[in-house]
């Protein structure tokens, strides 16, 4: 009965978690009028790890409430990536990813050993979003505009994921992903919050 109540607050958390993870870094950008720091390789590399996990998990049915989070946080990222071309001057290439992405979606389910040779991939393509930002970072030593709740958020969700992943599907290509992507983020949080004290700490020296 308690691990039911553990498994239903974990679930839930995370819904709620997901709703909003990604405003703090739509309001950074939107305030900032810039996306300096923040990488369109990641987000784009994110998407795709977004699409291919989603589609897995319908694709086997498992239960909804493990990975309805999913789709929110794909429209939330849809919205950072047109701010992000917005304000590099590109937004017209914003088509093109649409129709690179729904043909791509589309083409996970036409057979069995795609969606699975891609599920085998998306722990490698979620990891390489992580390293995608942390190298933009360490280029532009600047986390100004990379929010670290967001990152911080991400880190919790990923968790709780390990939690409800091992009580519920036992899945282990599942469980190796969550386990990875919680590492990677606070990879990337921790550095965030360097270059934001540096950042501070230059200004106060000014």
């Amino acid at each position: 009965m308690q691990s039911d109540t553990l498994l239903h607050a974990a679930n839930f958390s995370t819904l709620f978690v997901c709703m909003v993870l990604k405003f703090p870094q739509i309001f950074v950008l939107m305030r900032a009028k810039s996306s300096t720091g923040v990488s369109l390789n990641s987000l784009l590399l994110e998407l795709v790890g977004f699409i291919v996990f989603v589609t897995y998990q319908m694709y086997y049915d498992y239960p909804p409430p493990t990975y309805l989070e999913y789709p929110i946080l794909i429209a939330q990222d849809v919205i950072l990536l047109l701010l992000i071309l917005h304000y590099n001057g590109s937004l017209r290439h914003s088509l093109i990813y649409a129709l690179v992405f729904v043909a791509g979606w589309r083409l996970l389910t036409v057979e069995k050993w795609i969606i699975d040779l891609a599920m085998s991939l998306c722990t490698f393509i979620s990891a390489a979003s992580k390293f995608a930002q942390l190298q933009c970072l360490w280029r532009s030593k600047d986390a100004g505009q990379v929010s670290a709740l967001s990152w911080a958020m991400a880190t919790y969700t990923c968790m709780a994921r390990i939690y409800t992943t091992t009580v519920t599907t036992g899945d282990m290509q599942v469980l190796v992903r969550f386990i990875a992507m919680t590492l990677l983020n606070l990879w990337v949080l921790f550095t965030v919050l360097y270059y934001q004290k540096y950042r501070s700490s230059s200004k106060k020296e000014d």
